[in-house]
């Protein structure tokens, strides 16, 4: 938006040359045609990525979850716990950009809703890929889940842990029903395209028999509103919940009120930045410059300017907190977090979530792709030492100084780390090729031509311009 004069100039969602034939073709030709090159480089860097992960995975299951670097005192978690709330977070900014602006008809949504609601489905499944590597024993994990069983072991319904499994599992299955909701009528749209047989009995079966009817189309919108607002609540209570594993502790650096809308405000700003690399490998690697313009990056890289300063808002208080409280233990741990021999990890944090952003005040910047791209890679890893700042630097010096002990991560806590990533960015790249990345009948909705062409007009362009 730009005001000259007395007038206030809307920037376009949609290139205003495209009519509702090109949506169908652009979108669907990922589908449609051979990978490109790009996509290739790509894949293979993640497949590597994964490659690795999988071989330390390997060696874990065999050898113990002592081959990583855990000890005492730093025995919780630390690197799996670590990547666990990393990726829990990173889910949280496709059902805020989804139902919540879907709620408030935010039209600028629309061409980055399907992705980013894509990039929750995958980033709650490497989470979940952590607490199982954590506890050891992989092949007893199904003792974890509260069900009626014959070994009269029942879980602590009290632990914030179990909470969890509650949490992420519905916030998980609502995501995936939201998320496959509003993918029927473009599955459809790509049905009816299909040429091969196979590929058109595929789409067919996921398309459920939607013809676009009125009937259908009004339980779409029933539904898909239905789901929109029960996945609302999901976006402050998951990560709230996630907090309490933390909060309900009595160590020091972690027993603070503050956590549930901190971690709440560090899971929005960190989806926020992993949406955007997202959507800038997207619109390069798929040609999608039409659809994902610097208006929809831009709004994105405000939303992440105003979460970025709650986040060092909360930073601040927490100083102010543990220095204000009186307690010497509390004052300790911050001042170690400060100068202490992880110090590194708390400055780069510091810097990549509190400085980066601030560059975004400048437009210039915020509409320029490399600056988003560098900036938004910078805040996810400044948010990955965030969470291994406070699982580490809280427990590595407890209570007790005859028990401190330092924490040095091994080949297998980076490999399973970078494996991750492999995994996330292969299933988001495979999504790319075989699913509609942008919601095709939703970018239709707000295209101009749909209103200032008559029917018969708009039709003619229609059959004009289809292949």
């Amino acid at each position: 938006m730009e005001i000259k004069g007395d007038k206030i100039i809307k920037e376009p969602l949609v290139a205003p040359d495209l009519v509702l034939a090109d949506v169908n073709r652009d979108v669907c030709r990922p589908l449609e045609s051979f990978p490109s090159r790009k996509w290739y480089i790509c894949l293979a860097i993640a497949l590597s990525a994964l490659s690795v992960g999988a071989m330390m995975v390997t060696g874990l299951i065999g050898k113990g979850i002592g081959v990583t670097g855990l000890n005492q005192p730093v025995g919780w978690g630390a690197f799996d716990i670590t990547n666990f709330v990393f990726w829990i977070g990173i889910g949280h900014a496709g059902t805020l950009i989804s139902a919540i602006l879907y709620l408030f008809r935010q039209k600028w949504r629309t061409a980055i809703n399907r992705s980013a609601e894509a990039m929750t489905i995958f980033a709650v499944m490497t989470a979940g890929i952590f607490p199982l590597l954590h506890v050891g024993r992989q092949w007893y994990a199904f003792w974890l889940f509260p069900y009626p069983n014959q070994r009269l072991l029942w879980v602590n319904f009290r632990s914030p842990l179990l909470w969890d499994v509650f949490a992420v599992s519905t916030y998980f299955t609502i995501s995936l029903l939201f998320w496959y909701t509003g993918l029927v009528p473009d599955l459809a749209s790509v049905r009816d395209r299909c040429k091969n047989r196979v590929r058109k009995f595929i789409y067919t079966v996921l398309s459920m028999g939607w013809r676009g009817s009125a009937r259908h189309w009004n339980h779409y919108e029933m539904a898909y509103l239905l789901l929109a607002a029960l996945s609302t609540p999901l976006v402050l209570s998951v990560h709230s919940i996630v907090s309490f594993d933390f909060a309900v502790s009595i160590l020091p650096g972690w027993h603070t009120t503050i956590f549930p809308p901190y971690f709440v405000a560090g899971a929005i700003f960190s989806g926020f930045a992993m949406v955007v690399t997202l959507l800038i490998i997207a619109r390069e690697v798929f040609n999608l410059k039409k659809y994902i313009s610097l208006y929809h990056l831009e709004n994105m890289t405000k939303i992440m300017l105003l979460t970025g300063m709650m986040v060092g808002y909360a930073y601040l208080m927490e100083l102010f907190i543990a220095w204000y409280s009186g307690s010497p233990n509390e004052r300790f741990i911050f001042l170690n977090r400060l100068s202490g021999p992880f110090a590194w990890a708390y400055w780069i944090m510091m810097s990549c979530n509190v400085l980066v952003p601030q560059v975004f005040w400048v437009k210039k910047w915020r509409r320029s792709v490399p600056v988003m791209f560098v900036c938004s890679l910078l805040i996810n890893i400044g948010m990955w030492f965030e969470r291994f700042t406070i699982i580490v630097t809280s427990l590595h010096r407890d209570f007790l100084p005859s028990s401190w002990d330092s924490y040095f991560p091994t080949r297998y806590d980076w490999g399973i780390t970078l494996g991750s990533f492999g995994f996330f960015f292969t299933f988001f790249l495979i999504f790319c090729r075989v699913l509609p990345t942008i919601a095709m009948f939703e970018v239709k909705s707000i295209m101009k031509i749909g209103r200032k062409e008559s029917g018969a007009e708009m039709y003619a362009g229609v059959v004009a311009r289809t292949d």
